[in-house]
């Protein structure tokens, strides 16, 4: 099981990794197509690069910071609920600074920020359940 959390932890992060080059990639696409004489305005539809930004960041990291919330409860490590409940916690808050920015978008800059969070807590937890665990006799 301590695996399995670990395996848990990196999935979030590399997560957190495709969420920040999709949305690269979905503006580059979106420059290169105002340069190419397309305009970008409220008619203007996502690209593949704003759909995997959206499906990975409103879907799959909050599904997988769920399971490894659970997976934490049985895994045994000392810390191990604690690590997992923050990230499920800056989750959380990056789903919701996602929502608040389309209404006050300098509140991306928070929702670029937690990001970073987003992507070493998961780290952490899983490094710190890579340590042996003391046993006693």
């Amino acid at each position: 099981m301590r695996s399995t959390y670990r395996v848990f932890a990196y999935l979030v992060a590399g997560g957190v990794v495709v969420q920040a080059a999709s949305v690269a990639f979905a503006w580059f696409t979106v420059l290169q197509d105002i340069d190419a004489g397309g305009v970008f305005d409220k008619n203007a539809g996502a690209n593949p690069g704003h759909y995997t930004h959206a499906i990975v960041g409103m879907g799959l990291i909050p599904l997988l910071a769920i399971i490894f919330l659970i997976v934490s409860f049985f895994a045994r490590i000392p810390g191990g609920v604690t690590w997992a409940g923050i990230t499920f916690g800056l989750t959380a808050l990056q789903v919701g600074l996602a929502f608040a920015a389309f209404s006050a978008p300098v509140v991306g800059t928070l929702h670029g920020l937690n990001a970073f969070a987003l992507l070493v807590v998961p780290v952490v937890a899983a490094r710190h359940a890579k340590r042996p665990v003391a046993v006693t006799a």
